[in-house]
């Protein structure tokens, strides 16, 4: 059609997204089917985060509050950071594609573990930047080779805290320790998305970072504890100098109005998070034991997901279980085949997913 378009954006693999439910059922001739392929809430979303949406579905016409002034006084107080240091997300994956293009340019490195959240590395290309992937050790970040990895190209490195997929977390010493080898101009970006599910005395916190060298941005979202994956919904506390720039490449109106009533109420709702928690704390012990009694590896997890080493070809069971109407993950995305990652679900989606699993694994034969 004679579009140019530029190297870095032509030779991009777009994340791969999954299919609706609907068009699975219906291209499967399933029904009643269930996922736990995208680590979503097994509970659903904050019932008071649902009467705030639908409080102010009358107010549509109007744009959203620009600044969400009112969300960010709440995350401040909550987190104890000014305001200044705050920036508000279309999800934290706008931030990501935010902080990216605000301070990497063409040529630049940008440093990450392998495997990670694959969007780091496809927004990193898209600016012309170059990814630097560091293998991990024992399915947790390498550390002392990732610092060993940073040149005087890098502009920016990505922990993903936990991680994903592997659900493994970083020490306060170990990343005290590793920060003190990062040069001041670097940003070192903490991923938080599934912080909630941690145990904070196993876990470093980005947000005792926020006027310290090197600049640390942490990311936060309302998609997994808070069950607002929908609305997309997310935040960045970052030192203010820092958010200043950010806000500068930010759109206007870029979190919606119904987002930001929802997170406002869902961050006061602490009885649903509590049973959050205690269902995928129970959801996790059943599914180790089960899994474990089934011969197969779940590596530890501080996440409400599990990753699981089936010992052979994760995508055909992936496949298989789509037929029985359990949907996962595979993760050879990720260059781990032999894998699939799974959220926790209700009690009742568990035991149908390892009744499946059994099913799947006698058929197929895959384990060997």
């Amino acid at each position: 059609m004679g579009i140019r378009v530029s190297d870095n954006i032509a030779e991009l693999q777009p994340y791969p997204p999954g299919k609706p439910l609907e068009e699975l059922e219906r291209e499967y001739g399933i029904s009643d089917s269930i996922k736990l392929a995208s680590n979503e809430n097994p509970l659903g979303s904050s019932p008071r985060a649902l009467e705030a949406v639908r409080i102010h579905l009358e107010n549509l016409r109007r744009y959203p509050d620009g600044s969400g002034f009112y969300l960010k006084q709440r995350l401040s107080r909550l987190l104890g950071v000014p305001q200044t240091a705050i920036v508000l997300g279309n999800g934290s994956n706008e931030i990501i594609d935010l902080a990216i293009r605000t301070f990497v340019q063409p040529g630049d490195e940008v440093l990450m573990s392998d495997p990670t959240f694959l969007v780091y590395r496809l927004m990193t290309q898209a600016v012309g930047g170059r990814p630097v992937q560091v293998s991990q050790k024992g399915f947790a970040h390498d550390l002392k080779s990732m610092a060993a990895a940073v040149s005087s190209r890098t502009r920016m490195v990505f922990l993903d805290n936990p991680n994903n997929p592997s659900g493994t977390v970083i020490s306060r010493e170990d990343f005290e320790a590793f920060r003190s080898q990062i040069p001041a101009d670097v940003l070192i970006v903490l991923d938080e998305a599934y912080i909630e599910f941690a145990d904070p005395e196993l876990t470093v916190s980005g947000t005792e970072y926020v006027d310290d060298l090197p600049s640390v941005i942490t990311l936060r979202t309302f998609s997994k504890a808070y069950g607002l994956a929908g609305l997309r919904i997310g935040y960045g506390i970052m030192p203010p100098e820092v958010a200043g720039y950010v806000n500068r490449v930010r759109q206007p109106f870029n979190v919606n109005s119904l987002a930001q009533v929802a997170a406002l109420a869902a961050l006061d709702d602490g009885q649903f998070l509590q049973e959050t928690l205690q269902v995928v704390r129970e959801g996790l012990a059943f599914l180790y034991k089960e899994l474990a009694n089934m011969q197969l590896r779940a590596l530890p997890t501080q996440t409400n997901f599990l990753l699981i080493d089936v010992g052979g070809d994760g995508k055909k069971i992936y496949e298989a279980m789509l037929r029985r109407g359990v949907i996962v993950r595979a993760m050879s995305s990720y260059g781990l085949n032999n894998y699939i990652r799974i959220s926790v679900g209700k009690p009742d989606e568990n035991r149908r997913f390892l009744k499946a699993l059994k099913e799947v694994i006698g058929e197929t034969g895959v384990r060997r």
